[in-house]
């Protein structure tokens, strides 16, 4: 049953080329003003998603249904959405106007009309005073704006955005993602963001699709996938984490044993039932985040590790330290303020580490 928010929604949707199947029955809602990201590693099928929604490449199998019509086979120029590329896609011989026009123009608006709407969609984005500029006399983010621009001039009921940001340097990249979640919240479209990037899918999105190998692993917000992610993937793949193997022991009070390497370690399974029913010894992994690691202070502390430090990395506010643990397991990362301690670890330091129960997290292998 599709959600009553819903814009539109995938329906075991496929797609193959040839005998290579690229997605495997999808279904997927995506709500009406939402910022919904769709997050995967290369080939995983995150721009085929997008490529099929706005009409660039036929389902092999399935249905597309927006406002409840089914428009899988409809023609992309019927298709109210407008894609904004990686590569922008301006043309060079026109005006940055010109450019932001080109959809209007083609439909044949009065010329007043688009002039108007030009300088509407150019005020929106910042661009008024470039209007008679062209696009190799602008950079790389003013000439996102414009593909932009030009992608919100039709007013279309989604957005669809293929890593536009991917060829900016870092702190353009940053500045954008602010500017483009500032004017999704103004101006209330939907939009469809593909990305690879985790950190920019958790600054910018309401919701993130994680995807692997053609499948979805995982539907969630951003607080939902960094702290409960539901599969080893997601915990891998989703920001920086401990998974540290074990089998499962008994429950007990919203919270689960795991036996493992390191001893036995217990993470809390609330609102979890696959973790809450899972059977005792079913191979999992005990998951928990850097900042979730303190430096144990005395004798009997629930989840307690030991090792010694292998390596300190200063990242300004944080400093990330490696410790590698006695059984010759994966080494374990620890987050701290540079400022609280960080800095005062040294390279082979002996160290005993733990982590609250509620900062800990299951996932079955």
């Amino acid at each position: 049953m599709s959600h009553t928010d819903d814009l539109l929604t995938l329906r075991s949707v496929s797609k193959s080329y040839g005998a290579v199947p690229v997605l495997h029955g999808i279904d997927l809602a995506i709500r009406d003003g939402e910022f919904l990201t769709v997050l995967g590693p290369s080939g995983s099928g995150k721009t085929t998603v997008l490529r099929l929604i706005g009409g660039l490449e036929p389902l092999s199998s399935g249905e597309i249904h927006l406002d409840g019509q089914d428009i899988s086979r409809m023609p992309i120029n019927r298709r109210p959405f407008n894609t904004v590329f990686q590569d922008y896609a301006l043309f060079p011989h026109m005006t940055v106007a010109g450019n932001v026009g080109y959809g209007l123009s083609v439909r044949h608006e009065p010329r007043k009309e688009i002039a108007r709407r030009v300088a509407e969609a150019l005020a929106l984005v910042k661009l008024g005073p470039f209007a008679e500029r062209y696009p190799a006399q602008l950079s790389g983010g003013q000439r996102q704006r414009v593909a932009l621009a030009r992608a919100l001039i039709c007013r279309p009921r989604l957005i669809l955005l293929d890593e536009p940001l991917a060829a900016l340097d870092l702190e353009l990249r940053r500045q954008m993602q602010d500017f483009l979640k500032s004017i999704q919240r103004e101006i209330r479209t939907t939009f469809l963001f593909v990305t690879h990037d985790q950190e920019e899918a958790i600054g910018m999105a309401d919701r993130i699709c994680v995807m692997q190998g053609g499948h979805i692993r995982q539907l969630g917000t951003p607080h939902e996938l960094y702290y409960r992610p539901n599969c080893e993937f997601v915990a891998r793949f989703f920001g920086d984490n401990n998974l540290v193997p074990g089998t499962l022991g008994p429950v007990a009070g919203g919270l689960r044993s795991i036996d493992t390497p390191m001893g036995r370690l217990v993470c809390s399974v609330e609102n979890q039932p696959d973790l809450l029913k899972a059977t005792e010894g079913a191979a999992a992994f005990a998951a928990f985040r850097p900042e979730a690691l303190h430096r144990a202070q005395g004798e009997g502390i629930e989840n307690r590790l030991s090792g010694h430090v292998a390596n300190l990395a200063f990242a300004g506010a944080s400093t990330v330290v490696t410790i590698a643990t006695r059984d010759k397991a994966a080494p374990l990362r620890m987050r701290l303020p540079s400022r609280a301690g960080g800095n005062t670890l040294a390279a082979g330091e002996a160290i005993a580490l733990s982590f609250a129960p509620q900062e800990g997290h299951l996932v079955l292998a």
